[in-house]
C-alpha cells in the first residue's frame, strides 16, 4: 500500500475543498470541515501544521472516505 504523502494542513484543506468539503469553522489552529460523500455526511478536523504527522493524516483520510491514492492525485493537481 502507498505511504501517505508529507503534506501541510493548508494543502490538505485545499485538496478536500476540491472534492466538495467545506470549512465549517476554525478554533485556533484547527479547522473543521464537512462534506457529502456517497456514504453520507462526513466531518473531520485538520490542524494547520506545516507537516501533518502520518497517523493524523491517515485518520483524516479514513474520516473523509478517501483513499491514499485519491489524496495523492488531489495533491498532484495543486
Amino acid at each position: 500500500m502507498a505511504r501517505p504523502p508529507v503534506v501541510s494542513g493548508k494543502k490538505l484543506i485545499q485538496a478536500l475543498i476540491k472534492v466538495g468539503f467545506e470549512v465549517v469553522h476554525q478554533k485556533g489552529s484547527h479547522v473543521s470541515l464537512r462534506g457529502m460523500t456517497p456514504d453520507g455526511m462526513r466531518r473531520t478536523v485538520v490542524p494547520l501544521h506545516k507537516e501533518l504527522a502520518k497517523g493524523t493524516l491517515s485518520d483524516i483520510i479514513r474520516q473523509t472516505g478517501l483513499t491514499k491514492q485519491d489524496l495523492i492525485q488531489l495533491l498532484g493537481r495543486n
